[in-house]
């Protein structure tokens, strides 16, 4: 019966109930926009590192960390790879790479630069590296060619065609020498890397390095983020006593993470603006209502409606406008993060150029994690409900006939 009478009551003036759900589904909309917009760009700056740099779980020597030499290098092969998948249903792709510091030179310059030496096929499918391509071509696995990051490319005045020589040190301290004829310029998403990063081969890189069949770091990726603990701690037992260790994305990029969080306190401060301003606005909304409805209410209890009734059927009715308004929001909110999500919008003049000379694309992006939307709209569920509060103590604390002669 209570809830039959909420109900009626709250479309029994639909002005009011509308002003009401449109400010509690404005609030939502604005509270979710600014969550994503300010993930957004986050998502982008880890997703590349990831991708390009660390994968979402590495293997490596355990002493490879403190001590990031070819001689902490490790054995890799198609038994080890074919064990590894073996060990975790949700392990989706297993990408090997060797990497190494070492000096690239034309006739007249020389500049360091970080030797990555992989799969193509493999990392291509992990990271579509084909498709960062510039001019010329990737290597196949019987061509020696290597492929240069554009920033390298053109510090060094070098093209497609043209010969790169690398000079360094190999495994055990060998000296490792040999020139290159380059078959690609790539665009590295990761502005470091498009200035130092040269593509070898695999096995190419192996052979240069002396580290025939070995490898610096194996990337394991889940098949989802949320997989990438399961993944890891199967992985951990698997080698518990070995001399390898395994290690997920946050301990690989604790420094990003710090910068993430530090970065994400302006925002915070914001954010808790916003709900201060939309419970101030809530308030002002709901004391006008209130006011309109002593009458109302003066009249119901002097014909015998108990406080408590009363104050449970108006409960009732902020239950189902704040639910309404949320909901609606969440729905709303989602269909304009999705339109952005896909399209997102391009930044045009010096604000684009800033942000490609970063090394990311001029877009604003926009984050579709699911956890934004629950967790705005129920932090604007609250705020209505604490706000909803006047009406029921202005009910319990009515002056009958006051109330009935206003």
């Amino acid at each position: 019966m209570y809830l039959k009478l909420a109900w009626r009551n709250i479309w029994r003036n639909r002005r009011r109930t509308l002003i009401t759900t449109s400010a509690i589904v404005f609030a939502v909309i604005a509270s979710v926009f600014m969550q994503s917009m300010n993930r957004g760009s986050h998502e982008m700056i880890l997703d590349n590192m990831l991708r390009f740099s660390t994968g979402y779980i590495q293997i490596q020597d355990y002493r490879f960390e403190s001590e990031p030499s070819l001689d902490n290098s490790f054995p890799f092969g198609a038994d080890f790879e074919q064990n590894l998948y073996e060990k975790h249903h949700r392990i989706e792709s297993i990408v090997p790479r060797i990497e190494t510091f070492m000096l690239a030179a034309n006739d007249y310059s020389t500049r360091g630069a970080v030797i990555f030496g992989i799969d193509i096929e493999k990392e291509h499918a992990f990271n579509n590296l084909k498709d960062r391509l510039k001019e010329g071509a990737f290597f196949d696995s019987n061509n020696q060619g290597a492929v240069l990051g554009e920033g390298l490319a053109r510090r060094l005045q070098l093209g497609v065609g043209d010969e790169l020589v690398l000079l360094g040190q190999g495994r055990f301290g060998m000296s490792a020498s040999g020139i290159f004829t380059i078959s690609g310029i790539i665009e590295n998403p990761i502005r470091d890397l498009n200035n130092q990063v040269v593509y070898l081969p695999l096995e190419e890189a192996q052979y240069l390095l002396s580290a025939d069949g070995h490898i610096t770091s194996l990337l394991v990726n889940p098949v989802s983020d949320r997989h990438t603990n399961s993944v890891t701690s199967a992985l951990r037992t698997e080698f518990e006593n070995s001399e390898l260790i395994v290690k997920p994305w946050p301990k690989l990029l604790p420094e990003l993470l710090e910068l993430f969080e530090f970065d994400l306190a302006t925002p915070r401060l914001l954010t808790v603006i916003l709900y201060m301003v939309i419970g101030f606005g809530f308030f002002g909304t709901i004391l006008t209502m209130t006011m309109e409805r002593l009458k109302e209410f003066g009249v119901l209890l002097s014909v015998g409606m108990r406080r408590e009734k009363l104050a449970l059927v108006v409960f009732l009715e902020t239950l189902f406008i704040s639910f309404i308004g949320v909901i609606s929001g969440i729905i709303l909110s989602w269909l304009l993060i999705f339109y952005f999500h896909l399209n997102p919008v391009e930044l045009t003049g010096d604000a684009a150029e800033a942000v490609m000379d970063m090394g990311f694309d001029p877009i604003l992006p926009m984050s579709f994690a699911s956890d934004q939307f629950y967790t705005q709209g129920f932090f604007v569920f609250v705020i209505a409900m604490i706000v909803f509060m006047f009406p029921l103590i202005k009910i319990l604390g009515l002056n009958i006939l006051e109330a009935a002669r206003s």
